[in-house]
């Protein structure tokens, strides 16, 4: 064999080994090499959207135990349209880091509720997951407070505040002692007592003296019998309907015979 033709042989078989084909002295690419997986681009790979997201709550303060609804709506920045697919996880801010509490999936209106019954205050927020269309999008942090049961019928004893004692009235203008209890309990916890202080004295459970909260209902007793009723509001005070001519506020608790009884 000549040398030229060893040349051209083992030029040959360089070319082939690269993955091209030596024709009429042209390199051409062949069938193996083209049908390589190709290779993304940092312009293809950043092609995913970052959503936009708008975030409700159905109440910023509730009551321990009510259930709060967390709704996000997302939106694609570029179209102006609602993001019709993707998961969604509700998470709340525990012992240092974010931790799921639920999960749910957006409509074809670019809406999810999220629900959450929590035990006490905290941060919500609403994670959109990445797929194939979008990246994750993290909305907003969510402070929810949670309040106990006790404060709410504080709070609502403190809305009578001023109002005038009228023996036998339970409400809503007047209020003798045990109408006032009554009518505070029933519209701020879904409670109900009779109007009479003696027969209220045996509802909800025992509390020692030392251990009222806020939001106990306090009776009053001449030996074993109830005579009077109020709200403990704290510190040795209470709100009460206390007499005739008197008005509902808060006041001193007066001697030591009485029970308190916590309803929720």
């Amino acid at each position: 064999m000549s040398r030229r033709r060893r040349l051209s042989v083992g030029t040959g078989t360089a070319a082939l080994s690269l993955g091209l084909c030596l024709c009429a002295g042209q390199l051409i690419s062949t069938p193996a090499a083209s049908a390589a997986a190709p290779v993304l681009t940092a312009a293809q790979a950043s092609a995913k959207v970052n959503p936009l997201v708008r975030t409700s709550v159905s109440a910023r303060t509730i009551n321990k135990g009510q259930l709060v609804r967390v709704t996000a709506k997302y939106f694609n920045p570029k179209t102006h349209k609602a993001v019709s697919y993707g998961w969604v996880r509700l998470q709340a801010f525990r012992g240092g880091k974010w931790v799921t509490q639920s999960a749910g999936k957006v409509n074809t209106a670019g809406s999810v509720n999220l629900y959450m019954r929590p035990a006490s205050t905290v941060s919500l927020r609403a994670v959109y997951l990445a797929n194939a269309g979008y990246n994750q999008g993290t909305g907003g942090s969510i402070r929810i407070t949670v309040r106990n049961r006790g404060a709410a019928v504080l709070a609502e004893a403190k809305r009578h505040t001023g109002a005038l004692y009228k023996f036998g009235a339970a409400g809503p203008t007047r209020f003798d002692c045990s109408g006032f209890t009554e009518y505070v309990f029933k519209k701020a916890a879904g409670k109900n007592l009779p109007h009479k202080a003696n027969s209220q004295q045996h509802y909800g459970t025992a509390v020692s003296k030392s251990a009222a909260q806020v939001g106990d209902l306090i009776i009053f007793r001449s030996g074993s019998y109830g005579y009077h009723a109020g709200i403990y509001a704290g510190g040795g005070y209470m709100y009460d309907s206390p007499h005739t001519g008197a008005r509902v506020g808060k006041h001193k608790m007066y001697g030591s015979n009485y029970v308190v009884r916590r309803l929720v």
